[in-house]
């Protein structure tokens, strides 16, 4: 039997399509990839606002006759969706969901994030949660408390906990041996937004460097606060912060070599990927208690989960690992071996093909 993998197109560089192409070379030959379009695609690449509207609907109507060919070739293939938990994902996906049982096939449904508000308005009555979605045969999160909202939502089906991956071809050649014994690079890694903590680094960088003046600070990542970001650390007189904007490949994995220590203060996640791949490279791990980090990580053992966004409680736990390095290197050691046995691509890949084929 076939899987049939519905997933928006896998040349953007994060989410779900980042996600898909780090598990591809890890599947085995049944598993197939079905790229539909979404509106992003469609907005970044038509200009022109009054066309969005009806090429929307003629996208939806090609989506739906290709993932119609595919259930017919493959022969009632098992149907993994991917929406996130928001209006445009849901109604999106509950149209493929119906069409997949129309036709008899399994299926099972992977959210990915949430959208907490468009959830409390079904929690409270203002939108309806179609009962068609009752008609999945398994879910999956990347939380427990996402499992908890299926729940809550009257879901029956079994729902699986599962985890972003690290890409194993990111970590080759990588080993406890090239891990520095003290703290003098700090690695954000992230979008460059509010929402995911910048400025709460930059803040908590600038009360460090008035004990450590040679530390850095390297900010990785596109985002729409990029320019002020940078623009907030020249007014602050904040020298030795590097904003590299986006990197790939050896680039990319070339930041986590060289980095000490990683800092992620965001305000919400489902299972951010850098926090696991910042692990696998030894790095020890200054983040908030957000999705399904709260479900695996330990403090003091793995770094530190900060409940608050003061940048002065994220300049003391990192102060603390700079002054212990017998600590600073026992996180380093956990944090590699934990990721290892725990989140890489061919491990993760072959799980989630081994439940979906038991549907």
């Amino acid at each position: 039997m076939k899987i049939l993998i519905n997933t928006p197109p896998l040349n953007s560089p994060a989410g779900v399509s980042n996600h898909y192409m780090g598990l591809k070379p890890y599947f085995s030959r049944k598993v197939v990839y079905n790229k539909f379009l979404t509106t992003n695609y469609i907005r970044k690449r038509i200009k022109f606002q009054f066309l969005h509207k009806p090429l929307r609907l003629i996208m939806m109507g090609y989506d739906a006759i290709k993932f119609i060919i595919l259930l017919i070739v493959y022969q009632r293939p098992v149907v993994l969706l991917n929406p996130s938990f928001n209006e445009t994902a849901i109604k999106r996906d509950l149209f493929f969901l119906s069409i997949a049982k129309f036709f008899s096939c399994k299926a099972a449904v992977f959210i990915h994030g949430w959208d907490k508000e468009y959830l409390g308005k079904i929690f409270n009555g203002v939108i309806r949660f179609h009962p068609a979605w009752k008609k999945a045969d398994a879910f999956f999160v990347l939380a427990q408390e996402f499992k908890g909202y299926l729940e809550k939502l009257g879901i029956k089906a079994p729902v699986y906990l599962t985890t972003t991956k690290v890409n194993d071809k990111l970590i080759e050649g990588i080993n406890g041996n090239t891990k520095r014994k003290e703290i003098q690079n700090i690695l954000f890694l992230a979008r460059v937004e509010k929402s995911k903590g910048i400025f709460t680094t930059i803040d908590a960088f600038k009360i460090l460097k008035k004990k450590w003046p040679d530390l850095k600070l390297r900010v990785v990542g596109p985002g729409k606060m990029l320019n002020q970001a940078k623009a907030y650390a020249e007014d602050e007189g904040i020298n030795n912060i590097i904003f590299t904007g986006p990197l790939y490949g050896e680039d990319l994995k070339n930041e986590f070599i060289i980095a000490d220590l990683y800092i992620l203060p965001t305000h919400s996640e489902g299972m951010p990927t850098s926090v696991l791949e910042a692990m696998a490279f030894g790095l020890p791990v200054i983040t908030r208690p957000v999705g399904g980090l709260i479900d695996f990580f330990e403090n003091g053992k793995m770094g530190y989960m900060i409940e608050s966004l003061d940048p002065v409680d994220y300049a003391a736990k990192i102060e603390e690992l700079i002054k212990n390095s017998k600590k600073y290197s026992e996180i380093c050691e956990n944090n590699m071996r934990y990721a290892k046995e725990h989140f890489m691509a061919s491990d993760i890949a072959l799980n989630l093909e081994r439940i979906l084929s038991g549907l």
